[in-house]
């Protein structure tokens, strides 16, 4: 590399960070953080709602569907009797000096390009999960967040509940020995989303923006709203859907720090002819050396799992096995069971809500600057949301992987390729260096 390519890209960095600090409102501990929500569809909307009740102000939304900016901005004046700015362009909100913070609930291919574009504005962000549609984006973004000095907390807001920190912190404990295996479980019924033709974009909406780094399509219903989860272009399928935030509390209470040694995933699209890409059943099995974790993702009725049986199908939740017992926990409660008989020994309820709380903790670590006082920083995302992709590519390729413990598979380039997106669609590019 020559001296003047250094010069260069020095002079760059010194422009960013310059940009980052100048963009940035200095907050007081009792200041109102200025939010702007990126994305108010049905996540997004929650977003709003659950902002509008917290010690912040929603000073923008943004979305590139006309009809959703315009039943956001009536929520928020619904809500709290002011009308936000309206943004189509989420880089023109990055520009805005009455933003501090912005909270992402776009599809999950936008989630690490918009949050990175966010944190060279010098914004702090609120991701929903899974934080990265890829291995590499997630990489990118724990760069970014560290260079710009930046908060970055991600939506998996099982980490906020206070019976589920209590399960984990018995799990510590001890509770039920040496914890050997977690099992994640994604019972969530998925009906058929059958077939639909390409149609012309619907007035309204901005297509190009919608599909960002993905490649360029025709508008199609089922890529748009909720349905492009169940394509690889834009979505994870579902064990990068609801499945991330039971893989997130599978690898909270085993304890894992890291990426598990190898990976082996298998299913399918079982009993539906359909448009859907990604499998309505998926098995993983993940090797951590001294612990085991299995994953299941089933969209279709079936039998309950032991300890978290309930009335209907939805089951979604966490097993943990030990050397005394066994705990389940989801959204409910958490339940420890002892002995050869597997007797209830200890249970705690949930409270209520979930998502107004982690907010909460992001909207108090913006002011502290305090990363440490996340509950779910950006790097405990991407183990989780890394965990998923790593499933997704076993199963795509058919094969048992093995992780070399840096970046890379050892010995299979067909599966490094599905580490990052070839290519991303100009101007939306996850950068290389941020």
């Amino acid at each position: 590399m020559s001296m003047e390519t250094n010069r260069r890209q020095a002079l760059r960095t010194m422009a960013a960070a310059a940009l980052s600090t100048q963009t940035s409102r200095i907050l007081g501990a009792n200041d109102r953080v200025n939010v702007a929500v990126i994305g108010v569809g049905g996540r997004g909307t929650a977003h709003v709602n659950e902002y509008s009740k917290l010690d912040c102000h929603i000073a923008a939304i943004c979305d590139v569907n006309q009809a959703a900016q315009e039943r956001a901005v009536a929520l928020v004046e619904r809500n709290n009797g002011h009308k936000p700015e309206v943004f189509t362009d989420m880089r023109k909100l990055f520009e805005s000096k009455n933003v501090d913070a912005v909270s992402i609930a776009t599809p999950n291919h936008w989630h690490a390009l918009a949050a990175i574009w966010a944190m060279q504005a010098g914004k702090d962000v609120y991701v929903e999960k899974p934080c990265c549609y890829n291995p590499f984006e997630g990489k990118q973004m724990i760069a970014a967040a560290r260079k710009y000095n930046r908060i970055v907390q991600a939506g998996t807001q099982s980490r906020s509940m206070p019976h589920m920190r209590e399960a984990v912190e018995l799990l510590r404990g001890g509770v039920i020995g040496k914890v050997y295996m977690a099992k994640g479980l994604c019972y969530k019924r998925r009906p058929s989303i059958g077939h639909k033709r390409d149609q012309p974009t619907p007035p309204g909406i901005n297509w190009d923006l919608f599909l960002g780094p993905a490649p360029l399509r025709p508008f199609n219903e089922l890529r748009f709203k909720y349905n492009w989860h169940w394509f690889w272009d834009t979505g994870n399928g579902d064990i990068g859907n609801q499945g991330v935030h039971e893989m997130d509390i599978a690898l909270w209470g085993l304890g894992a720090t890291a990426l598990p040694k190898h990976v082996v995933s298998t299913g399918g699209k079982f009993l539906y002819k359909d448009d859907q890409e990604t499998p309505n059943t998926q098995i993983a099995t993940y090797d951590f050396g001294d612990a085991q974790m299995v994953f299941e993702v089933r969209g279709i009725p079936g039998p309950d799992e032991g300890p978290l049986k309930r009335h209907g199908f939805n089951v979604v939740g966490d097993i943990f096995y030990g050397s005394d017992g066994y705990m389940a926990t989801d959204s409910s409660g958490y339940w420890v069971y002892k002995g050869e008989k597997g007797e209830l020994a200890q249970q705690g309820k949930a409270e209520k809500g979930d998502t107004a709380p982690h907010m909460e903790n992001f909207l108090g670590a913006v002011r502290s600057r305090k990363r440490e006082d996340l509950h779910a920083e950006v790097a405990v995302n991407v183990l989780s949301s890394d965990c998923c992709h790593l499933a997704n590519i076993s199963y795509r390729v058919g094969r048992r992987l093995q992780w070399d413990g840096r970046e890379r598979f050892v010995g299979d380039a067909q599966a490094d390729a599905l580490l990052t997106r070839h290519p991303y669609r100009a101007p939306y590019i996850v950068p290389e260096k941020v």
